[in-house]
């Protein structure tokens, strides 16, 4: 029994049994510290404290790998001590490195692409990614997997597709195309830096260079992957149908994007309104916040972000509160009894336009419009010169200052009256007409 148990012993050893379960541990440990890293990474935003915070999050993303690089590194001369195989503890010493090398990389061409929680999602698919093909390289298992797959295609005539040459087209291209995204954000921010363009000049020129960047970036891919770009002509009427009539929509709400950036007439930070009549409406009052290819994005004042279709902003009316010069001017009608002395609430009206917004050139007037049903219309006229601040907050304060003044003065607002006749049943309404003596009434109303 004690021979069976060396024996085992002797061989657990000589097929290097220690090194792999010593890799297996080590896996698991570096598993775990990836997956709860993981959890905590995709929760929070971005560090914002420049390099440093940069840093901190570096270090958080590699230390599995690193407490895994310790943990090989401490087992190692133990086993050189113990005469025990080593190989495999290298190889996996060096695909851990190339792993952490790989992972901070990709983070760091991450941080250059943009902030996006869609973007930070897929760093680690694209690190185990890149670190397979780098391992079977490492390995020498790079090109018996190539040729295994560069065997299995299809043929069309001449030309032939293999699983590795679309593999290898879509890596190409993927890579051209970030390449294309960072150029295209850093011609951004220097753009975004030239103060003597207008905002919507300078967020126009930074979309059209992601899209053409982006394009361009595709097409270069395909060229270097070996793709004939002629072919692709083929495609191009289906394509042209397709945006006919399948994109319209979409297609109207790009080209009304590129129109909004070129005159200028909105940009963010604006005030705007949607409005069905000119005036100084406030429906759908709120403030620009961007300008995107496809749409516009409106706050308004319940915080809540509404996203507007280019194309609706352009075929739209719409009231912009901080196009032109900034004055614009309120009307508040009021209704006043038959009873009242109409010049006292005129004087009246006048004194409640008293408010710090409300501008002293031009004054505010009040004047008699109609005489209605029931009462007088009387209004008070007033301009504003900072309507992004708001034009129901004042509307409230002069109306409320109106409404005191006048229960000061004894001026009443009269509501709206209707007066109702009850005619009696079965009678006929000719009967009921006024004759030449009077109305005709039957006898039953008759009183001795």
């Amino acid at each position: 029994m004690t021979d069976l148990a060396g024996s085992i012993g002797r061989l657990y050893q000589a097929t290097g049994g220690a090194q792999l379960s010593l890799i297996a541990v080590v896996s698991a440990v570096v598993l775990a510290g990836v997956l709860l890293g993981r959890r905590a990474y995709l929760s929070r935003p971005d560090r914002a404290d420049g390099p440093r915070g940069v840093m901190v999050d570096a270090l958080e993303l590699i230390s599995p790998f690193l407490l895994g690089l310790l943990i090989v590194g401490l087992a190692k001369p133990l086993f050189v001590a113990s005469n025990l195989p080593t190989t495999l503890l290298e190889t996996a010493w060096l695909l851990l490195v190339a792993l952490a090398v790989i992972r901070l990389l990709v983070f760091l061409v991450r941080l250059s692409l943009g902030h996006g929680m869609r973007i930070r999602a897929w760093e680690l698919r694209v690190t185990l990614v890149i670190w397979l093909v780098a391992a079977a390289e490492l390995l020498g298992w790079l090109d018996s997997i190539v040729q295994a797959l560069d065997s299995i295609g299809l043929s069309a005539g001449t030309a032939r597709v293999t699983i590795w040459f679309v593999l290898k087209a879509i890596a190409t291209v993927t890579i051209f195309v970030v390449a294309s995204v960072w150029v295209a954000r850093w011609i951004d921010r220097r753009i975004s830096t030239v103060q003597q363009l207008a905002p919507s000049t300078r967020i126009g020129i930074g979309k059209f260079a992601y899209a053409f960047l982006i394009a361009l970036g595709v097409l270069l891919g395909l060229q270097a992957a070996g793709v004939d770009l002629t072919a692709l002509t083929v495609f191009s009427g289906a394509i042209g149908l397709g945006l006919g009539f399948g994109l319209q929509a979409i297609a109207a709400n790009f080209v009304s994007g590129f129109v909004l950036l070129l005159d200028r007439s909105i940009k963010p930070g604006d005030v705007i309104s949607f409005a069905t009549t000119t005036g100084t409406s406030t429906t759908g009052f709120g403030w620009v916040e961007e300008l995107r290819g496809r749409h516009i994005v409106i706050r308004d004042r319940d915080g809540v972000a509404t996203l507007v279709p280019n194309q609706n902003v352009i075929t739209n009316p719409l009231i912009n509160w901080s196009y032109g010069h900034p004055r614009v001017r309120l009307r508040l009608p009021v209704r006043i009894s038959y009873q009242d002395d109409v010049e006292l609430a005129l004087k009246l009206l006048l004194e409640a336009a008293e408010h710090p917004r409300i501008l002293r050139d031009p004054p505010a007037v009040s004047r008699l419009l109609e005489f209605a049903d029931y009462g007088m219309e009387v209004e008070l006229r007033f301009w504003i010169g900072d309507p992004a601040e708001g034009v129901n907050n004042v509307r409230s304060d002069v109306n409320r200052r109106i409404w005191a003044l006048f229960r000061e003065h004894g001026v009443t607002i009269p509501p709206a009256q209707r007066e109702l006749r009850i005619l009696a049943g079965n009678v006929a309404a000719s009967k009921l007409a006024p004759g030449p003596s009077g109305p005709i009434i039957p006898s039953a109303y008759h009183q001795d």
